[in-house]
């Protein structure tokens, strides 16, 4: 490790690479180290967030492990050599972790554990044992944390109740979406898909192919929609479901108005080129796209999954809440929206707290780090 200054801040992430905590993640520790804090991004070998170049002030400290259960010794040892004031974590597993290496290196380092889901949903597809596991951690080791921080009071309400924390030690923190380069980005040419001028309306998915964000039944969904109209359906992301979605799009027919052209970093140029944003998600935490897509100012669908999309929508007044997994439903609310989509300005309003100073700002605020000028 090279010699610095002793980092303001230390984060542990252990992310797939193309996520939307990736994208989060990535916003914020620009914004930390723009405004002139000192960060160490711990990384663990093979996970994300991936993020070259590295934004001024921050540093890239590779543990020599290759799973987060078996980082515990190169943590306890950075710990011990560094002493970072705080430690920001993500996910249970890398939480736990992080927990107990702080404890084992005498608790000099503050740490901050985040979960961007709704818990008891995302945990409820899972064997027995795993739930019981991360239940325990919660319930027993989040109490140490110096705070417990989720991106959205549904997700903060669930946590409590699930792993029966202390609804006051759970702080809400809005996730920064989109910075000042957000215009800028969103002019580039995009990649990966061409958007030509005699395209038919092109209704947009963006997340990881997992079954949590349930791009089947917006397949399903969007096969009802083709049926009454010319349009397409692009899909952005990659991951394990992608077989069993290009089966699927096979099955329907659809080959010729269906694309999954795998992961974009920069999804703005195609969420301001599309006529509508779905969300099909089976569960969220507070699902970045559906901000991305209302700071675009692109009319957005979603289901109504706990958490994020009712608090985002305004309780269906900016966009259409349909119940989870029901595809014809969400066809009709795909259809309506594009007949009659709501006004743009409405929707960027909706979005403006979730632009990256402010939510950097409130992040430090949550971690009991001073704020430099560039975010007070």
């Amino acid at each position: 490790m090279t010699t610095r200054r002793r980092p303001d801040v230390a984060v542990l992430l252990a992310t797939s690479g193309h996520s939307g905590v990736d994208r989060v993640m990535g916003n914020l520790l620009a914004a930390w180290g723009e405004a002139g804090l000192a960060v160490d991004l711990l990384a663990i070998r093979s996970h994300g967030p991936h993020i070259d170049p590295l934004p001024p002030g921050l540093r890239r400290v590779l543990l020599p492990a290759r799973h987060v259960n078996t980082a515990l010794p190169a943590l306890v040892r950075y710990l011990n050599a560094v002493r970072p004031p705080v430690l920001l974590t993500d996910k249970d597993r890398v939480n736990r972790v992080a927990l107990l290496a702080a404890a084992l290196a005498g608790g000099r380092t503050r740490v901050a554990v985040r979960l961007g889901t709704t818990v008891s949903v995302n945990l409820a597809r899972r064997g027995r044992l795993e739930r019981a596991v991360q239940r325990a951690s919660m319930r027993h080791l989040y109490p140490r944390a110096a705070a417990v921080l989720v991106p959205s009071q549904g997700a903060a309400d669930d946590l409590a109740a699930f792993a029966g924390l202390a609804r006051q030690h759970i702080a809400v923190v809005p996730s920064p979406v989109f910075g000042r380069r957000f215009e800028r980005l969103a002019a580039e040419p995009p990649q990966g898909v061409t958007w030509p001028e005699s395209a038919p309306p092109t209704v947009l998915g963006i997340g990881e192919l997992c079954a949590r964000k349930d791009f089947a039944t917006l397949i399903r969904a969007f096969a009802r929609l083709r049926a009454a109209r010319p349009c397409r359906l692009v899909i952005l992301g990659e991951g394990r479901q992608r077989a069993a979605l290009e089966a699927l799009v096979r099955a329907l027919g659809l080959e010729a108005d269906v694309l999954l052209p795998g992961f974009v970093a920069n999804p703005y140029p195609h969420l301001s080129r599309a006529a509508l944003f779905v969300l099909a998600s089976r569960c969220e935490g507070l699902p970045v796209a559906l901000i991305e897509a209302l700071a675009c100012g692109t009319p957005a669908v979603s289901t109504d999954c706990p958490s994020g999309p009712r608090e985002l929508l305004q309780g269906g007044r900016l966009g259409a809440l349909v119940p989870v997994g029901d595809a014809e439903r969400l066809g009709s609310a795909m259809a309506a929206t594009l007949a009659a989509p709501p006004p743009a300005d409405a929707l960027r309003t909706a979005a403006a707290p979730y632009a990256v100073n402010a939510a950097a700002g409130a992040y430090l605020d949550a971690l009991g780090v001073p704020r430099p000028v560039a975010l007070a």
